[in-house]
């Protein structure tokens, strides 16, 4: 089994061939970084531009570097959603497009799940459930993953996800544009001397919030050096996400399976003092810890292969009328939470 597989959710946009067996053939991806780092974030209308000129040739390369023709492909997956929606719309048409003229299925896939189910291509042994921290620039989530779209939603952001506040953060600084990677870099020159708060840590409440946080950074900026002030925002965060997901580790149904592994996956996953904390966590619960490597933790187009090649084992394929979405829960069924809204 050969999958396309196309991301266009948000500023990057990518092409990979991915096969069932786990082997990924090619992947191109293409930054729009110098576009975007005046504004000091992502301007959607510039993003949507970008991905209609760079997605075909990215397509025709990722096709030319695994040696493939189109015909010799087996699904095209592409993502449908959550994302800016003029990038989304961008990618899927172009899914459905070549769908339509190869005569192959389209997998319209969950760009969070695409997230949710990337370290099983980079770990064969990661089994179901496991408890996914799924964290990124637009969602803090607890989820069991109980198998391809099976997802129960076990906490979420109440207003702002970490790799919000991180990217709010790193602009407060003047530290640059992406975020996550610029206050990771300050954070390893400074120390964490900064009095800040731990939104919910201790709550009963088993959710994040962040955006207190991130008033609090706004309110410390320029009374403290940059570097000290990113070490002590990046350790808030890190004891916020620990404290929480030991909660729902905790918190786990009686009776019900235990989970294979505690798993990070989403671009905040990338930080490495968030991953061996999460690490800690894991050796304390008696758990594995598995993590993607680090370039399958931001958006690529890898991983929505994957979950398109899971998917499609498992026989679920899409009409080429469905719609884009620019929300797009996991978890549907999961009880609304105060003040998160759509990003529930």
């Amino acid at each position: 089994m050969i999958i396309l597989g196309i991301e266009s959710s948000c500023d990057e946009t990518a092409a990979a061939l991915v096969t069932g067996d786990r082997r990924v053939l090619s992947h191109r991806l293409a930054g729009q970084e110098a576009a975007h780092t005046p504004f000091g974030g992502v301007v959607p209308e510039i993003a949507a531009r970008a991905h209609v000129e760079a997605l075909e040739p990215l397509i025709a390369a990722a096709l030319a570097d695994a040696e493939l023709t189109l015909a010799e492909v087996d699904a095209i997956a592409a993502t449908a959603g959550p994302g800016l929606i003029g990038g989304v719309m961008v990618g899927l048409v172009t899914g459905k497009a070549l769908a339509h003229a190869a005569g192959k299925p389209l997998i319209a896939v969950n760009h969070l799940e695409g997230h949710a189910l990337s370290p099983r291509l980079s770990d064969p042994d990661l089994a179901f459930p496991y408890l996914l921290l799924l964290v990124s620039g637009g969602h803090c989530q607890l989820l069991l993953v109980e198998g391809v779209a099976r997802y129960r939603r076990l906490a979420t952001t109440i207003d702002d996800a970490a790799g919000e506040a991180f990217d709010k953060t790193a602009k407060l600084l003047g530290l640059g544009f992406p975020g996550g990677p610029a206050v990771e870099r300050a954070a390893a020159l400074g120390q964490p001397t900064v009095p800040l708060p731990r939104p919910l840590k201790g709550s009963p409440e088993p959710h994040f919030s962040f955006a207190g946080l991130k008033s609090a950074v706004s309110r410390a900026a320029g009374q403290h050096p940059a570097e000290d002030l990113a070490a002590s925002f990046q350790l808030a965060v890190v004891e916020c996400l620990i404290d929480r997901t030991a909660q729902a580790l905790r918190s786990l149904p009686a009776g019900g399976k235990r989970p294979t592994a505690l798993v990070v996956a989403g671009g905040v996953a990338a930080n490495m003092a968030v991953r061996s904390a999460l690490h800690t966590l894991a050796r304390e619960h008696d758990l594995r810890f598995v993590a993607p490597p680090l370039w399958l933790c931001t958006d690529n187009a890898a991983m929505i292969a994957w979950a398109g090649a899971e998917r499609f084992a498992a026989g679920l394929t899409d009409p080429l009328d469905i719609a884009p979405r620019p929300r797009w829960p996991l978890d549907p069924s999961a009880e609304p939470v105060r003040g998160a809204g759509v990003k529930a």
